[in-house]
């Protein structure tokens, strides 16, 4: 596979220079978008992984909106990855889903050549990110179709999704509208999600999620005080809870959407040292 790599050196105090490379291929011939960035301490080796997905509402966003996530999780021991994928309304939600997976089945292929352990990955995200990670901590069928190893994921951090239980945001957001008198959305969930209440929940996190299917720890970070985020990730953190899956919540106060991602990694962040306590509780084992 031809890779097109772009490598800098960054101060990274703990482990001596931070080594990027970018663009690399994750499909041969594949879209413009099918490519990914690996940051790695140099002379990195069996050290685990983070697989990052960006937000933008699944239609915009990049893997180069990272702010300093790579740097505080190379000096916390992992080899981190940022990916892109296609988005609406070029492909379906299943499509740009599955652009995820493939991405991710790449790097349990050859992450090793990065310094990377394939069978300890944790998955984050943002926003759209946070519902694409969770997705593919909960529903195994993606991460199965390429031939990934579901039993690898050692954690997931979704950050401030709001699609965890897709059915429930569309009534809350539609029934605001209706009963405000404001126009409904022209590509709202609804219609991102596929336009089909079968779609809707098949693609709810919560839908998927069951005992004794090797769901990895969650921590879910969201905005205190956004009622729709903080709801979703309640009802997501109580489905993990109740299915036994080891799961913190965090309520980001004084933040807001972008600033709650953009913080992560910052020493005076609150949602960091939350983030800090979990990675702890994941790598020891």
């Amino acid at each position: 596979m031809k890779t097109l790599l772009l490598s800098l050196a960054l101060s990274v105090s703990a482990f001596g220079q931070l080594v990027v490379q970018r663009d690399i291929r994750y499909l041969d011939d594949g879209h413009a978008r099918h490519v990914l960035d690996i940051y790695a301490p140099a002379k990195a080796k069996n050290l685990p992984v983070v697989f990052w997905i960006h937000g933008g509402g699944w239609q915009q966003g990049d893997k180069s909106d990272v702010e300093t996530k790579p740097k505080w999780f190379v000096e916390h021991g992992f080899v981190f990855v940022s990916t892109n994928y296609r988005l609406l309304p070029e492909v379906d939600m299943g499509t740009l889903i599955r652009d995820c997976a493939k991405s991710f089945g790449w790097v349990q292929k050859h992450i090793a050549d990065y310094g990377g352990d394939p069978k300890r990955v944790l998955v984050g995200g943002h926003s759209a990110g946070a519902q694409l990670a969770a997705i593919l901590c909960t529903d195994d069928r993606y991460l199965k179709e390429v031939g990934a190893d579901f039993s690898c994921l050692i954690g997931c951090v979704p950050v401030d999704g709001d699609t965890y239980d897709i059915p429930a945001m569309i009534e809350v957001a539609e029934t605001r509208a209706r009963v405000h008198g404001f126009p409904m959305p022209k590509y709202g969930h609804r219609l991102k999600f596929g336009n089909d209440p079968a779609l809707h929940k098949d693609f709810s996190a919560v839908t998927h999620v069951a005992k004794g299917k090797g769901i990895p720890p969650f921590l879910i970070l969201y905005v205190a005080h956004h009622p729709d985020n903080t709801a979703q990730a309640q009802r997501f953190g109580g489905v993990l809870k109740e299915a036994g899956v080891p799961v913190t919540l965090f309520g980001g106060r004084d933040t807001h959407h972008v600033k709650l991602n953009n913080d992560l990694g910052l020493a005076s962040d609150p949602a960091t040292k939350a983030l800090d306590t979990f990675v702890a509780s994941i790598v020891k084992k």
